[in-house]
């Protein structure tokens, strides 16, 4: 619980720091009209799934992704974002998590960045 805590503090602050990943237009991204980086907030109860792939994936990460995958681009930006990054957060375990959940609906074979999301 203390690190998931640290982790949201750190995201919190990197996102206070740069803006939230906010740019000037307001244009459609992978994510709809929400930044990357300010949808990556809701991923933080995963951020220790995403750094070890041995450790128990949380109901509340598991939620979020199955709420985020529903777009299979948003959840493979939030994955690779640098928000992710700055976390702690490793791709290669991130794409994981949603088998991890045992997600019936989740977006099998999806090419996200380097890694296919099983």
């Amino acid at each position: 619980m203390e690190v998931g805590m640290k982790h949201l503090c750190v995201l919190a602050l990197f996102l206070l720091v740069h803006g939230g990943g906010s740019k000037g237009a307001e244009g459609a991204g992978e994510c709809g009209r929400v930044p990357v980086q300010r949808m990556a907030l809701q991923l933080a109860p995963c951020a220790s799934a995403a750094q070890d792939a041995q450790a128990q994936v949380s109901a509340a990460c598991c939620s979020a992704v199955q709420r985020v995958g529903q777009n299979p681009a948003c959840l493979c930006a939030v994955m690779l974002s640098d928000t992710a990054k700055s976390v702690g957060a490793n791709p290669e375990v991130a794409v994981t998590i949603p088998k991890r959940c045992n997600l019936a609906n989740r977006p099998v074979g999806y090419e996200c960045g380097g890694y296919t999301i099983p």
